[in-house]
């Protein structure tokens, strides 16, 4: 059978062409005012929390389908401690995030212990912490503010979680930005040719080499275009170097390292795993210390973002993170997914929220929208399997 088939390639990579469909769709819709340099840039710090959650849930969903419906509530909660201590009571910005960081690792550990060793389901312990941490949330900004929010955080941690790298006037073509991307489009196109390599002598099925060449094609076009568009509005944006450093080193975790594949193998068949001397427990624990950690990193970012950490912060942000890893092709019965098939997907829902704000779409209607793209990815992972002869 011929992997490399047009049938095939289209097939692989059918949300991406859908991602690309959207967009078009949007950029007609909008009369091109999605493709501004600035919509650009916000297509990226108001998502960056999507492809960092959805990172975690990626990792609890390859366990077997589990997922944390706590984070939304958990941004909610960790943003009002850091700004307790970071503003209120005037904490230096390395300590107060040690302080954040610590929380998180006490709750991750907390709730990996009740799901793994304990063997309360998933949805249950999580579902307690979704109730639990926006009330415990809400009442502290609702005790030490009138607003319900706390601002003036100190700029070293804004600094740390946005702006841009690099920073320039917008509308000033942004040198050292443009030298960044050249560098990524090098590093990609290199990374093709002796990954095809590398495989040719292993005596691997390897890549046509049309095929090599059309993919680093496209590569270099989407990042210079991304590149070109940073560059015009200011610069990188600080979230867009968070993103990619974690899904760089998770995707690294999951196709080339031991654990990564133990997560897949307990997704797939939880006895067949413990069988072969998986310690189920460790992976599940493993996974939902993981989310805490990473949920800390996604708060501090939307704090920054908004420079406040209010009340209402994190409101459905599990259920971006669930629809950006089924959208992207993440099974919702474990044991099969990827960091960048989890990354279209967020980009997609990105691109989809986008869109119909520029649109002046009422949000109930967004709401709508994204329901049934999650349904029709859903469906679409099963129709799939089924014909691929997959139970």
């Amino acid at each position: 059978m011929n992997n490399y088939s047009v049938k095939n390639v289209l097939k692989k990579n059918t949300m991406i062409i859908v991602m690309f469909i959207v967009y078009i769709f949007f950029a007609v819709m909008t009369h091109g005012n999605i493709f501004y340099a600035s919509q650009f840039t916000a297509l990226i710090t108001q998502n960056a929390y999507v492809f960092v959650l959805g990172t975690g849930m990626l990792m609890c969903m390859l366990t077997g389908g589990n997922i944390d419906l706590s984070v939304g509530s958990f941004v909610c909660f960790i943003g009002a401690i850091a700004g307790v201590f970071s503003v209120l009571k005037n904490v230096n910005t390395p300590l107060s995030l040690l302080i954040v960081l610590g929380v998180g690792i006490l709750y991750g550990v907390l709730l990996g212990y009740l799901i793994a060793y304990l063997n309360i389901p998933p949805w249950i312990a999580t579902l307690a912490g979704y109730l639990a941490f926006r009330g415990a949330g809400t009442e502290i900004l609702t005790k030490v503010s009138t607003t319900s929010a706390i601002s003036d955080f100190p700029e070293p941690l804004l600094k740390m979680f946005s702006g841009r790298v690099f920073e320039t006037s917008s509308g000033v073509l942004n040198i050292p930005c443009l030298a960044v991307g050249v560098a990524a489009i090098v590093l990609v196109v290199v990374n093709n040719y002796r990954s095809r390599n590398a495989k040719f002598k292993k005596g691997y099925e390897t890549e046509p080499m049309g095929y090599v060449h059309a993919k680093s094609i496209l590569e270099a076009g989407i990042i210079g275009l991304l590149t070109f568009k940073f560059a015009m509005d200011g610069g990188i944006p600080v979230v867009l170097i968070w993103v990619v450093a974690i899904m760089l080193i998770y995707n690294f975790i999951c196709e080339k390292t031991v654990i990564g594949r133990h997560f897949m193998t307990v997704g797939g068949n939880a006895e067949t795993a413990r069988l072969s001397g998986i310690n189920n427990k460790v992976v599940m624990f493993v996974a939902y210390l993981n989310m805490s950690i990473l949920t800390v990193i996604a708060s501090l970012m939307v704090t920054a973002r908004f420079k406040a950490a209010n009340s209402f912060a994190g409101q459905n942000f599990e259920m971006d993170a669930i629809s950006a890893c089924i959208v992207g092709g993440v099974s919702a019965y474990g044991g099969s997914g990827t960091v960048f098939g989890m990354a279209i997907g967020a980009a997609l829902i990105g691109i989809i929220n986008l869109g119909m704000s520029l649109m002046g779409i009422d949000q109930n209607w967004q709401k709508v929208v994204k329901g049934g793209v999650l349904l029709a990815a859903v469906v679409f992972d099963i129709w799939t399997k089924k014909n691929s002869g997959k139970k």
